[in-house]
């Protein structure tokens, strides 16, 4: 799905719609408090959000799903501090991080705001290696995908993301 021009996310959202739904299924599934929404609730307030973006280039249908997949995660963190304001004395909203996912992240639950915190850390240090996280865990993308959104090579990946993910494990443990 090649795309030369602008174009609007109405014209790509038929191509690749049940793999939104997928991957917002897997957000829900990771957030305990995100279970009150549904994934076509997420996939839709995603697209409603890209198509009032003004028109972009997209490099392709693994570059769109990287870009919707962000909005997914930015409605969500949004919706977790919204549920923090509102609490008197709002905590930490947790989610699961999935061990195959995220590497050498725990499984166990980990706050959906600390996460979005430590990884805007990590790109302000390392943009690229903050992509790749978004990518990988955020837009399930594989290896290969991620390479070619990002323009580099597999072996590249691979190792920020090890570096990513050990860099994140001790932001979150701290």
């Amino acid at each position: 799905m090649p795309v030369e021009k602008d174009v609007r996310p109405h014209s790509l959202m038929p191509l690749v719609y049940d793999e939104l739904r997928r991957i917002a299924a897997g957000y829900i599934g990771r957030e305990r408090h995100a279970r009150t929404l549904q994934a076509t609730a997420l996939v839709n307030e995603a697209f409603v959000r890209l198509a009032a973006e003004k028109p972009r280039a997209f490099q392709n249908r693994t570059h769109f799903l990287a870009i919707a997949a962000l909005s997914m995660r930015q409605i969500l963190v949004q919706r977790a501090r919204a549920r923090q304001a509102a609490k008197r004395g709002g905590g930490p909203q947790q989610v699961t991080l999935d061990d195959a996912r995220v590497g050498g992240l725990q499984p166990d639950s980990i706050d959906v705001v600390a996460l979005d915190e430590a990884l805007t850390r990590l790109a302000a240090l390392d943009p690229e290696q903050a992509t790749i996280v978004e990518l990988r865990y955020f837009g399930g993308l594989t290896v290969e995908e991620t390479a070619e959104v990002v323009g580099v090579s597999p072996a590249t990946v691979k190792r920020q993301w090890a570096m990513a993910r050990a860099w994140l494990k001790r932001s979150l443990d701290a």
